[in-house]
């Protein structure tokens, strides 16, 4: 199994979530399976960062202060539109208003997930043909 994109080399990928103990379980998860992952702590953070590096996955959750992962995911889209994005939510009514991104977002995940849902959605996300414009 390769944890390298289409390019060859590690994927890079931006976790955006506000709940410093998941979003360090995203990172250990992410980087045990090979790639380079960076963190924010809201989406805010998280465009400031997609500003100054290139990153293959954006992980964000939905429910953050500051920028919130639907508004980050719209902005993130429109200014790196290979950016591919999977969503985090422990909440029903905030997953179903992000099912109105589906043209945007790779894949929505429940709270809580196992460290293989994360792995395995970042790595669909890699391989799925791009459906950002």
């Amino acid at each position: 199994m390769s944890n390298s994109n289409e390019a060859g080399r590690t994927a890079r990928v931006l976790v955006a979530e506000d709940n410093p103990a998941v979003r360090a379980f995203i990172m250990r998860s992410l980087a045990s399976a090979g790639h380079q992952v960076s963190v924010a702590a809201d989406g805010q953070e998280a465009l400031d960062i997609l500003t100054h590096e290139k990153f293959d996955v954006l992980v964000t959750d939905i429910v953050m202060p500051n920028v919130d992962g639907i508004a980050l995911a719209m902005k993130a889209v429109r200014l790196f539109p290979d950016l591919k994005i999977v969503m985090i939510s422990g909440y029903a009514q905030e997953r179903m208003r992000a099912h109105n991104l589906d043209t945007l977002v790779h894949k929505i995940i429940a709270k809580p997930f196992s460290l293989e849902e994360i792995c395995e959605a970042v790595k669909n996300a890699l391989t799925s043909p791009a459906t950002n414009i």
